[in-house]
């Protein structure tokens, strides 16, 4: 099996074949195209920031307060910069999107045009305000620095080439006089070529993961508290719903449908079996118990009546009973569970049961049902040979949407060759 490519940088530092695959050119060239839009920013914060540590320094120093000038030029130079600083970002905000592509291959939202008012009232506007700072403070010192190991590093190498006749240059610390001297320096720096090209590629993995966080776009905590409310309401429209209909089936017209079939029957036996009329009062009446087998099915479908006679424990173990292989059910349960729940986690465990006998090829099964902490846990077990994928059809992503319909969450352990673990927890908050 081809191994997975990786997506982004900080991914493909991990991996084995870092050094010789595309992503170290890649990532030089993110960090060398960083290099002109980092300058500039650099020098626009230096005209305040340069004579803020003058000033400082002179205090520090001689303890003389600034002077007046310097104070309203520092005051009108922050507030301009902090002015013009929401405008700036924009642009430079997109450009960034666009260079981090180089080094990051997931999707990232772009940033609309939202208006000038937009750029200094939202969050997102003042994060790409911190990473315009970021970019243009400390990413300039942290490129110095590694423009200073990467000159010492060539410093050695180039050592023995140097050295000799008038020469002697300093290599680190001692003075070398002959190229022989300056051979093992040499040997050195060759053998640090390597470390020098995982440092750039982690200072570029920073800089793409302070990017990445800074520029995506904030989750609206107000909107994502209205879905789940929204979510909620949803949930408990549906269960209303749903009782309303079994109701309604049980209640109405399955009544109803039982009394049309005794009718049909009672018709039946009055009719001489030479009538003409006996075939098709039979065919009716055949048809009429059909659909009163379907009827109650479908009732059962909706919440079956083991769960409402037997609750949840006694309801799993009559599945379990039922199953095609040997099934293990344990129950610690206390308490009232919410409907919701029991339903849920009663379907959860009929369609895990179904796929063991349909696709895992096990000789057995467990069902464990717990109550901690204020969640259902529902694990269902079995020795099959595994390989269990939601994407080949097998019930897993309905079982999973109707899971997330209740709040609750799906985890899933099937290697190949087994064995399988189903587990489901479910919130029983009220």
């Amino acid at each position: 099996m081809t191994p997975e490519l990786p997506s982004h940088l900080a991914e493909a530092l991990r991996r084995r074949g870092w050094l010789i695959s595309a992503w170290p050119w890649r990532a030089l060239v993110y960090l060398v195209s960083t290099v002109p839009i980092a300058g500039v920013l650099s020098v626009g914060l230096l005209v305040v920031v340069g004579p803020l540590l003058a000033a400082l320094n002179a205090v520090w120093l001689h303890g003389r307060p600034p002077e007046i000038p310097l104070i309203l030029f520092l005051v009108v130079g922050s507030l301009t910069l902090l002015a013009l600083a929401p405008i700036v970002s924009f642009p430079v905000a997109a450009v960034e999107r666009w260079r981090l592509g180089l080094v990051d291959g997931r999707p990232l939202p772009p940033s609309p045009w939202q208006g000038l008012a937009a750029r200094y009232r939202t969050a997102a506007g003042w994060r790409e305000v911190a990473y315009l700072f970021w970019l243009g403070g400390f990413v300039p010192v942290a490129y110095w620095v590694l423009l200073l190991l990467v000159l010492l590093d060539l410093g050695l190498v180039t050592s023995p080439w140097l050295a000799g006749d008038d020469n002697q240059p300093v290599v680190i610390w001692r003075t070398v006089s002959s190229p022989g001297e300056a051979v093992p320096y040499a040997i050195v720096g060759v053998l640090l070529i390597p470390v020098l090209w995982y440092v750039a590629g982690l200072l570029a993995a920073v800089q793409a993961a302070v990017a990445r966080w800074a520029l995506a776009w904030p989750v609206d905590a107000a909107a994502l508290r209205e879905v789940a409310r929204s979510r909620t309401r949803l949930v408990g429209a549906y269960e209303a719903e749903r009782r309303r209909i079994e109701r309604d089936l049980h209640d109405g017209a399955q009544p109803r449908l039982t009394s049309l079939t005794l009718q049909l029957g009672l018709a039946r036996l009055d009719v001489p079996e030479d009538s003409p009329a006996a075939r098709p009062l039979s065919v009716a009446h055949d048809q009429a118990r059909g659909l009163m087998v379907m009827l109650r099915q479908l009732v059962q479908g909706i919440r079956p009546q083991s769960l409402t006679d037997l609750g949840l424990a006694g309801a799993v173990r009559e599945l379990g009973d039922a199953a095609t292989v040997p099934v293990t059910v344990r129950a610690d349960l206390d308490g009232e569970l919410p409907e919701i729940v029991e339903t849920t986690a009663y379907f959860v465990v009929s369609e895990a049961l179904g796929n063991v006998a349909r696709h895992a090829g096990a000789s057995r099964a467990e069902v464990h049902l717990t109550r901690g902490g204020g969640d259902l846990v529902v694990e269902v077990f079995d020795d099959g040979h595994g390989g269990a994928d939601p994407s080949r059809g097998t019930g897993l992503t309905g079982l999973a949407d109707r899971v997330a319909a209740a709040d609750g969450r799906l985890l899933l352990s099937s290697p190949p060759g087994g064995p399988t673990l189903l587990r489901v927890e479910l919130p029983c908050r009220r």
